[in-house]
C-alpha cells in the first residue's frame, strides 16, 4: 500500500513538473515567433496604439486596474468569469498577451504558482510585473478549531493569498497599481492619479462601513460553510470564525465531524447565518442550513464573478457593499 502511494505520488509530481516545462517551451516558442510581430512601444511604454496594455489573473486587481484608468488603458483580466482561479491553467494565447502587456498583474499565491514559470521563460525588461502579495503584510494560512485540514501537506509555509478582502489592504494594492500606472505611461498621469483618489475615498468609505458594521454587531463570530478565503478581512474587523475548510484549499467536500462542528457552533452561539463563497456548489452550507435553520447567504471573496455578473459591469465596490450586508445579519 505504502509503495503504491509512493508510486503514485512520484508520478504527480513528475505530471506536475511535465506540465511546467511545457508551459515554459509554450511561452518561449510564443516570445521568439511573437517578438518580431507585437506593436511597439515609446520610451513611456505605451504601444503605438495610444493605449497601455494591463492584464490581470483575476478579476479584483482587473477591477482596480480599470477604475484607475477608465477608458485611457486597455485592461484584461485572464481567468474567464465563472472560472476557478485555483484550477485554472494558461492557454498559449493567454502566455502571448502576458508577453504583450506593458503592466502585468498577479497574485503570487498558489493559485497562479503557473506565473512564475512564464514570467521565467519572457523578456521582461519592458514590462512592469505587480505581486498583489508584495504590496501589503501577508499572514499564514491557519487551521482552526473544526476545520478539515488538507491531506496532502504542503512544504514551507503557506500564507493566505486573498489579501484584497480586506478594504484597508485595497487601498495599498490601488495605490501601488496607480504608481506603476502612472510611470508606465505618464502622458495619462494627472488623470490615474484623480481617478485613484476618488476610488481611495470610496475605499474609505467602505471601510468605514465594515467597522460599523462591527461595532454594532451582538457577536463577533461567523461560520463558513466552505473555504475561508476571509482571513484578512477578520482580521482587519476583530472578527473570529469557523469554516470547512482554508481559504486555498481544493477540496469541496468535507468530513460528517467537519459539518457536526459547524452545527453545533451554530446551535451553541444562535448564529443565524452561514455563508457561501461565489461559484461554490454550497452542498456544506446548505446541510448546515438545513440542521439548523440558519440562512445560507453568499459572502462574496471577489476571486471572480459569474458572467452575468460581469457583462453586468459588477465591481468590487458593488460585491463588497453586498458583503456589508450579509455580515450585518450574520453578527446581529
Amino acid at each position: 500500500m505504502d509503495i503504491e502511494f509512493g508510486i503514485a505520488s512520484k508520478n504527480l509530481l513528475e505530471v506536475s513538473q511535465l506540465k511546467k516545462v511545457i508551459l515554459s517551451i509554450i511561452s518561449v516558442v510564443c516570445f521568439a515567433t511573437l517578438a518580431g510581430c507585437s506593436a511597439t512601444e515609446n520610451s513611456a511604454g505605451v504601444s503605438d496604439e495610444g493605449k497601455l496594455s494591463v492584464i490581470s489573473t483575476v478579476f479584483t486587481p482587473y477591477d482596480f486596474s480599470r477604475s484607475i484608468t477608465g477608458e485611457l488603458a486597455d485592461v484584461s483580466m485572464l481567468l474567464p468569469p465563472a472560472a476557478e482561479s485555483h484550477s485554472f491553467e494558461p492557454t498559449p494565447q493567454d502566455i502571448i498577451k502576458v508577453q504583450n502587456s506593458d503592466v502585468f498583474v498577479y497574485v503570487g499565491g498558489e493559485s497562479d504558482e503557473w506565473v512564475n514559470t512564464i514570467l521565467e521563460s519572457l523578456d521582461t525588461s519592458k514590462m512592469t510585473v505587480i505581486t498583489l502579495m508584495d504590496c501589503v503584510e501577508v499572514v499564514e494560512e491557519e487551521i482552526v478549531e473544526g476545520m478539515e485540514e488538507e491531506e496532502e501537506e504542503e512544504e514551507g509555509i503557506a500564507y493566505d493569498e486573498h489579501v484584497w478582502t480586506s478594504p484597508k489592504n485595497a487601498k495599498l494594492i490601488v495605490q501601488k497599481i496607480s504608481d506603476a500606472l502612472v510611470s508606465a505611461d505618464p502622458k495619462n498621469a494627472a488623470a490615474y492619479e484623480k481617478n485613484t483618489d476618488d476610488y481611495l475615498s470610496r475605499l474609505t468609505e467602505l471601510d468605514a462601513s465594515f467597522q460599523a458594521v462591527v461595532d454594532g454587531a451582538k457577536r463577533k463570530t461567523i461560520v463558513m460553510g466552505d473555504r475561508f478565503p476571509f482571513r484578512y478581512l477578520a482580521d482587519a474587523y476583530g472578527l473570529d470564525y469557523f469554516a470547512a475548510f482554508p481559504g486555498c484549499s481544493t477540496e469541496t467536500e468535507c468530513s460528517a465531524a467537519t459539518i457536526a462542528f459547524l452545527i453545533d457552533k451554530i446551535n451553541a452561539e444562535q448564529i443565524p447565518v452561514v455563508f457561501h463563497i461565489e461559484l461554490s456548489n454550497e452542498n456544506i452550507a446548505k446541510s448546515i442550513s438545513e440542521a439548523t435553520g440558519a440562512e445560507n447567504l453568499l459572502l462574496h471573496a471577489c476571486h471572480n464573478i459569474t458572467k452575468a455578473d460581469f457583462d453586468n459591469g459588477k465591481t468590487y465596490i458593488d460585491l463588497m457593499k453586498g458583503n456589508v450586508e450579509t455580515l450585518k445579519a450574520a453578527l446581529g
